[in-house]
């Protein structure tokens, strides 16, 4: 499964069944999960976790040193779990000593081509971030999150779960869950509503969910007062208190 021209060193570490096509590369430190296939001419730099059933695309390079000014070598990481499809042209890059040292992604996740993850990014599980998303570091992304093309992410973000950003959206503030945000600058724009029904969410908690966006961004109270308004709601609704305990730790403000 390892073509006659890659590159393997002998001190990576792959599982049954891992493909690894024309002149790529997998160097030390590198492990490397079953039946994960990588395409030609792809870079995988150490230390790195890779899961079982990833597909990488060709001209990969995951793993490389994070673009920081102040990083001298140490010995931080990148995870990723499973199942995830990373195309074309993507770069990964690996954590900090400022953050947790480590840059995550979960498993089940859908990457388009030249999408870049600056170093200690965590992101969730089942996104979608399409072509040319590009993500600066310490961004986190929660699961079922949604980018459109040629977004553009600050650093320290962090975008909830069940939110669907619009392409060519640049964030420069937290998005907070189940919020649909577009434009430049960035708006919300309501509910991510049909998001929410391809996950099974019942129409009673997006109703709920619904209530609980016209309270933080139709009501006309300030961020303090719609929180506490948000918190009486929260305690019927368990995907509200979601929402309440994502703005209690809001550092950047949010797009409002």
């Amino acid at each position: 499964m390892i073509h006659p021209t890659a590159i393997v060193h002998p001190d990576a570490r792959l599982g049954a069944n891992v493909s690894v096509g024309a002149y790529s590369i997998v160097g030390p430190q590198v492990e490397i999960g079953d039946a994960t296939e990588i395409g030609p001419h792809s870079v995988i730099e150490g230390p790195t976790r890779i899961g079982r059933e990833n597909r990488i695309g060709s001209f990969t390079l995951l793993g490389g040193p994070p673009q920081d000014k102040s990083y001298a070598g140490e010995p931080t990481r990148l995870e990723i779990g499973d199942r995830n499809t990373i195309r074309e042209y993507c770069t990964f890059n690996r954590g900090t000593m400022k953050d947790a040292r480590v840059t995550r992604v979960g498993h089940g996740n859908w990457i388009m081509s030249y999408v870049h993850l600056a170093h200690d990014c965590q992101i969730g599980s089942n996104t979608i971030l399409a072509n040319n998303t590009q993500l600066a570091g310490h961004v986190h992304i929660g699961d079922w999150a949604l980018l459109g093309g040629f977004s553009g992410v600050h650093q320290f973000v962090r975008i909830g779960a069940q939110v669907m950003v619009g392409g060519g959206t640049m964030l420069r503030q937290d998005v907070p869950p189940y919020v649909m945000v577009a434009g430049s600058p960035p708006k919300a724009l309501g509910v991510n509503v049909e998001g929410l029904r391809r996950r099974r969410f019942t129409p009673e908690t997006i109703e709920a969910i619904q209530r609980a966006y016209r309270t933080l961004y139709r009501s006309g109270l300030s961020l303090d007062a719609a929180q506490a308004a948000l918190a009486d709601q929260a305690t019927q609704t368990p995907e509200v208190a979601v929402l309440v305990d994502f703005l209690k730790t809001a550092t950047r403000g949010i797009v409002r």
